[in-house]
């Protein structure tokens, strides 16, 4: 998972955990880290390396955009390349910053993520009334012929 580079939700993660990303990443890689700190900081990681490709491609077109560079040097293919690579990275971007915030909002709150889980069944005992007891497997039942025998 990225930890070096931020992401716009850095803040975001921090309120709802309690901690800095550096520290809930350590903490992710616990054995008793909760699923949901580890599925946000896959987002996080995926979230700060798609903003990275965005200001790569900003970059660059802001290069190749300089006043003081050449005319002849300007290719439109190559703009309208990086500006379909620029607008798939947004989308991206949009997708990874949706996730994550739909996340946060719907887990429960950090104090409930740290009860154990119930993993034994209750047991209801019943005890029936007489009448209600199951027959023996053969009162009453006639026996028919076994497949396979003549009768």
């Amino acid at each position: 998972m990225s930890t070096a580079k931020a992401s716009t939700m850095d803040i975001d993660l921090q309120r709802v955990f309690g901690s800095p990303v550096p520290e809930l990443h350590e903490a992710a890689v616990a054995r008793d880290a909760s699923p949901a700190l580890t599925r946000a900081l896959e987002l996080r990681s995926f979230l700060a390396l798609t903003e990275e490709q965005v200001a790569r491609v900003r970059d660059r077109a802001h290069a190749d955009m300089d006043p003081d560079r050449d005319m002849g040097e300007l290719s439109a293919d190559k703009l309208r390349f990086d500006a379909q690579w620029l607008e798939a990275a947004l989308d991206a971007c949009d997708g990874y910053r949706a996730a994550l915030g739909e996340l946060l909002r719907t887990m429960p709150p950090p104090r409930e993520q740290a009860r154990p889980v119930r993993t034994t069944q209750p047991r209801a005992t019943v005890t029936l009334p007489p009448s209600a007891a199951p027959a023996p497997p053969r009162a009453g039942a006639a026996r028919g012929p076994r497949p396979g025998k003549p009768a």
